[in-house]
C-alpha cells in the first residue's frame, strides 16, 4: 500500500466512525447556539494557533463574506488577525493570554467564543475559554482525541476521533465547512436565494 492509499484510507476510517456516532447532532447544536447569536446581535470570536489560527480566519472569512449563497455578512472575529494586538499584548505579558485578552475586550453574553486546539490543551485557548466562561459566552470547542482540558469548558464539543494532527485538522476543515453552509442556509436574507457554483474568488 502506498502512502497515498494509506492516507485516503486513513481518513476514510475517521469519517466512518464519525458517520457512526453523535458527531452530526453535535454540529447541529453547534450551528443552532450560531444562528440564535446571529440572530440576536451576538457574534462569533474565532481562534486557535498555527493550522487552528489558519481556520479561525477561514471561518471568519465563510461567515463574513459568503459560503455558498448571496447574503448579508454574518459577524464574526477572528482573535489571530490583529498583528498589533498580537505582538503587542505578547511582547509586554504573555502569549499564554493573548486570545483572553481579547474576548475580555469584545466579547459580551450575547456572542459565542469558538476555540479550536488540536490537542485540547493549548494554554493560550484554554485562557481563551475560562475568560468567555467568566464573561457568559457561549463556546464551541473543536479539539482531537479525547477534546483535553478543552472539553470541561465546551458548550458544545466537536473532537474529531483521531490521534494524528493532519487526520484532526481534515475533520475541523469538513466539520467548520458544514456549520458554515447550515448557518448561512438558516440565517439567509432571502431564502429563495440559489447556491453559487463556487466558493470564493481565489480559492
Amino acid at each position: 500500500m502506498t502512502l497515498y492509499s494509506r492516507t485516503f484510507a486513513d481518513v476514510a476510517d475517521v469519517f466512518r466512525t464519525l458517520s457512526a456516532s453523535d458527531y452530526g447532532e453535535r454540529i447541529q447544536s453547534a450551528v443552532d447556539m450560531l444562528v440564535e447569536t446571529f440572530r440576536c446581535g451576538g457574534k462569533a470570536l474565532v481562534f486557535g494557533n498555527g493550522g487552528s489560527a489558519a481556520d479561525a480566519q477561514h471561518i471568519a472569512g465563510e461567515l463574513v463574506g459568503r459560503f455558498l449563497r448571496e447574503r448579508k455578512g454574518l459577524p464574526a472575529i477572528s482573535l489571530v488577525s490583529d498583528a498589533a494586538v498580537l505582538t503587542c499584548w505578547s511582547n509586554d505579558y504573555t502569549f499564554d493570554t493573548v486570545f483572553a485578552r481579547q474576548i475580555e475586550a469584545l466579547g459580551h453574553a450575547a456572542d459565542v467564543a469558538w476555540a479550536i486546539s488540536t490537542s485540547g490543551n493549548s494554554r493560550n485557548v484554554i485562557a481563551g475559554l475560562k475568560t468567555a466562561r467568566e464573561r457568559g459566552l457561549r463556546t464551541i470547542v473543536m479539539t482531537g482525541r479525547d477534546g483535553g482540558e478543552a472539553r470541561q469548558y465546551a458548550d458544545v464539543l466537536l473532537a474529531a476521533p483521531a490521534n494524528l494532527t493532519p487526520r484532526v485538522q481534515e475533520v475541523h476543515l469538513v466539520t467548520y465547512h458544514l456549520i458554515c453552509e447550515a448557518v448561512e442556509t438558516q440565517v439567509a436574507e432571502s431564502r429563495s436565494a440559489p447556491a453559487l457554483a463556487s466558493n470564493g474568488a481565489g480559492r
